[in-house]
């Protein structure tokens, strides 16, 4: 599989589960003007436009990351409970944070007017609330092991963190536990490093 991605961007929580998984994949960073690193136009590969895209082996192209995690969780047989409630509320953590939490920070990677961006932080401060309510004092968002939903939480906090925007005490000692476990630790230094290495 080809994870087509961007350093620090939501394609961070695909590289996590990709990694945490053990399923074999290639990196192939995207550039801000739509091209990939190997010199493609990244709209022949996703004609959305947006990051993340996972080629899958025979070369269809799934595209939306929480598509993307379900089919890495279903290729690998792990990070999505199989049945019973744990598995419809990874799913719908998961949900929430594509179209709440991840929404809601595009006033701070736009030249959106001040007013804008304190509209969304608001509205972040309040969903993060929700999810640390969520939360609880478990180690993981839905039950006691890892699901997809983490990983993606996981970016949500950074970038919350990147925007000075306030999480509850909670979800800041859930990050930095998150960031000691093997594969989280691996892809944020290799994404940091790759985005020291060459301009977006």
């Amino acid at each position: 599989m080809i994870l087509y991605y961007a350093p620090g961007g939501c394609s961070l929580a695909d590289h996590i589960a990709l990694i945490e998984t053990g399923l074999p994949y290639k990196l192939v960073r995207v550039h801000r003007g739509k091209r990939t690193e190997d010199g493609r136009d990244f709209m022949t590969i996703n004609p959305k436009g947006f990051i993340p895209a996972l080629e899958m082996d025979d070369g269809n192209v799934l595209t939306e990351n929480l598509t993307i995690l379900v089919y890495i969780a279903h290729q690998a047989g792990a990070l999505l409970p199989k049945v019973g409630l744990d598995h419809w509320r990874a799913l719908e953590a998961t949900s929430f944070m594509t179209t709440e939490l991840h929404t809601n920070f595009r006033p701070f990677f736009h030249l959106d007017p001040p007013a804008e961006k304190e509209k969304a932080r608001k509205l972040l401060v309040k969903h993060f609330a929700t999810i640390a309510e969520q939360l609880g004092d478990r180690p993981f968002l839905v039950g006691d092991r890892m699901t997809i939903a983490d990983p993606y939480l996981v970016v949500m906090l950074m970038w919350a963190d990147k925007n000075a925007i306030e999480v509850p005490v909670r979800l800041s000692h859930y990050l930095a536990r998150m960031k000691t476990i093997p594969s989280v630790a691996k892809a944020i230094a290799d994404e940091a490093r790759e985005a020291e290495r060459a301009p977006n």
